[in-house]
């Protein structure tokens, strides 16, 4: 796999790296640290809906600013609100100031991306590379991302090396958070001018930048929300917390259980853009998602927690595939000046899809050995990849239009 890249872009891949890391471990732990502080399941699923829905508003209220105030400005902002959410979660156990902590700060217990970073991103990428390789950028950052959760995944075994009771290790995990959050601001830093947006030359020109590519974005939006929505039944943090009330099972073997479907998800991002360039960018987001979701079906169908593990293990071959060529795909279909106004929509509306879910946790987590996370997942998922594909299989990137 072969590619130009400038150095912006390389430097994003390694702040992708910094917050995946921090977010592959934050996720594992988040339940378990909360249900630890005492707190009801009830209560910890509202803290979760708080912290993807304040992942929606920061999104919307940076990126609908970014191209004016600036990019490179509003990324760091948001890794030191992050680095001040995670103080919050580290020093009070009051669930008031966790949900407005998690608000501000973009917590993230599903390990990926919910807040500003990933929108602002996605809209500086393509600005680092050509249209020939723009699937793969996608590709390689999203396998740069899966890898990283994967290592901040088995990082959660690394308190109990020094002894440290479950509750201090924890903490200390949280504090390794703010620490990643505080990096990821100084590397923001070094972005270059040239990852600012183009000004348009329109001055009458909408403000929100959504003008030309809005219908495309508006049923996308629709689209999306229902797949995050899905999605958000089985974030890592309920995944893992699941595990643990359906099968007992312990902090480091749930670190090694991600860390295996972080690293079989990054294989899948290798996998995606020789796939697309054979049979197309849509094509390959819902032949490949479809088969991901009827083992995801299966999960909470096993017999034993071996093979509920392998099942889940295999779908991670599969899952992530779309990923890299979904980003692709919206980019290269709306207007490239309205670029990261699309990816900030986007963005909110797969944010509110799945800040609704968590609500239900206390409802589907109380009788565990039903499954109902997988099986509500599963089920959504396999509508919206039908849906997608009957009202865009015409809508073709340039790439492939000839």
């Amino acid at each position: 796999m072969t590619f130009k890249l400038s150095r912006d872009g390389w430097l994003l891949l390694v702040t992708c790296a910094v917050r995946s890391f921090a977010y592959g471990f934050l996720s594992v732990i988040l339940g378990l640290y909360l249900d630890a502080l005492g707190l009801s399941a009830a209560t910890i699923g509202w803290i979760f809906t708080a912290a993807l829905a304040g992942g929606a508003v920061m999104t919307l209220l940076l990126t609908s600013v970014a191209d004016t105030m600036g990019r490179k400005f509003l990324l760091v902002v948001g890794a030191l609100l992050m680095a001040a959410a995670g103080v919050a979660f580290a020093v009070t156990s009051n669930p008031w100031f966790l949900a407005i902590a998690a608000v501000l700060g973009t917590i993230s217990p599903s390990g990926k991306d919910i807040g500003p970073f990933l929108s602002i991103e996605q809209a500086i990428l393509p600005q680092t590379t050509d249209d020939r390789n723009r699937t793969t950028i996608f590709s390689v950052y999203n396998l740069v991302g899966s890898l990283a959760g994967a290592l901040g995944a088995l990082a959660v075994a690394a308190p109990s090396f020094f002894l440290f009771s479950q509750l201090e290790g924890y903490r200390y995990l949280i504090w390794g958070y703010v620490c990643c959050a505080l990096l990821l601001a100084f590397l923001f830093g070094l972005l270059s001018p040239s990852v600012e947006g183009a000004r348009k030359r329109d001055p009458a020109a909408p403000r929100a930048g959504l003008n030309r590519s809005r219908g495309i974005v508006i049923k996308l939006a629709a689209l999306f929300s229902l797949d995050a929505f899905a999605g958000a039944f089985i974030v890592q943090s309920i995944m893992a917390y699941w595990f643990y009330l359906r099968y007992n099972v312990d902090l480091k073997s749930l670190g090694g259980i991600f860390f295996g479907t972080n690293v079989l998800a990054a294989l899948s991002f290798l996998a995606a853009p020789a796939i697309a360039r054979r049979y197309g960018l849509l094509n390959t987001m819902v032949f490949t998602h479809l088969p991901s979701n009827v083992l995801l079906l299966l999960v909470p169908l096993m017999p034993s927690v071996e093979w509920a593990v392998a099942v889940l293990l295999l779908r991670h071959l599969l899952s992530q595939m779309d990923v890299p060529t979904r980003q692709s795909y919206t980019m290269a279909v709306v207007e490239p000046d309205e670029r990261a106004a699309s990816a900030g929509v986007l963005s909110v509306a797969r944010n509110v899809g799945a800040a609704v879910a968590p609500l239900f946790t206390g409802a589907i987590l109380a009788a565990p050995a039903l499954g109902l996370p997988f099986l509500l997942a599963g089920g959504l998922k396999i509508v919206y990849d039908l849906w997608i594909f009957g009202v865009f299989r015409h809508v073709k990137p340039p790439e492939e239009q000839r």
